[in-house]
């Protein structure tokens, strides 16, 4: 398939994709949309949001997918507000399991208009030592990505970018995008399942779980799991 370009020129063209990402960023604040996506916004429409997904069973999950998947791709700052909507209307492991796939699929998207926008460009004009990075990451890109996804320490949107300038396979990261934050997704979700009656009692739901040792260390003792390939590579490689 002919590329888009040269792989050197930036182009209007080629920037197309980003630019459409950041004008939709750009809009949403500017028509006050971002008072919609926040905790105080769900906890005041729980009831009708409740009421809506009852009575549109059919509907209810694809729109939810497809608001997730924007709020990633446009890199809104929603994206845990929707993972809590996900528990509240669908309930842990499925308001988890959608918002994994929303998720996933607005990661990729923004991965790709990087990809098509910057990809090639960037590593054409970065020189000799963005190739070097770009050739120890692809060796363990997997082990890194996975890493990456388990650990939140690194911004979502962050993750979503810089593998499309270190020429990550679409399928490493759409495979370590979903299994990755599956963990993060379900805690969350859990949270969202619960939230009714945390907010009827007039309380708060807890979102720094995450500094918590109960949930920061398995999560760390994944990512240690996800490194033992890339350890025992070298281990291998220094083995006379």
């Amino acid at each position: 398939m002919a590329d888009i370009g040269p792989p050197s020129r930036l182009s209007l063209k080629r920037l197309a994709p980003l630019i459409a990402l950041a004008a939709g960023l750009v809009l949403f604040f500017a028509l006050g949309l971002n008072r919609y996506l926040s905790l105080d916004a769900l906890a005041e429409n729980r009831q009708r949001l409740l009421a809506w997904v009852a009575g549109h069973q059919l509907l209810a999950v694809p729109i939810y997918v497809l608001i997730y998947a924007a709020v990633v791709a446009f890199s809104l700052p929603g994206a845990t507000v929707m993972t809590l909507s996900g528990g509240l209307l669908f309930g842990w492991l499925l308001g988890g399991i959608w918002a994994v796939i929303g998720a996933t699929i607005g990661a990729t998207l923004l991965f790709l208009a990087a990809r098509t926008a910057l990809g090639e460009p960037l590593r054409a004009r970065a020189g000799p030592w963005l190739k070097k990075l770009e050739a120890g990451f692809a060796k363990d890109a997997f082990s890194y990505m996975l890493v990456l996804r388990l650990v939140p320490v690194i911004p979502f949107f962050i993750v979503n970018l810089v593998p499309a300038f270190l020429g990550v396979k679409l399928s490493i990261f759409v495979i370590t995008t979903f299994l990755g934050i599956i963990p993060g997704a379900m805690v969350y979700a859990s949270i969202g399942n619960g939230l009714g009656s945390v907010l009827d009692a007039g309380g708060r739901p807890d979102l720094g779980l995450f500094t918590k040792p109960e949930i920061l260390l398995p999560l760390v003792g994944l990512a240690l799991l996800a490194m033992v390939p890339v350890a025992y590579k070298r281990l291998k490689g220094r083995t006379p």
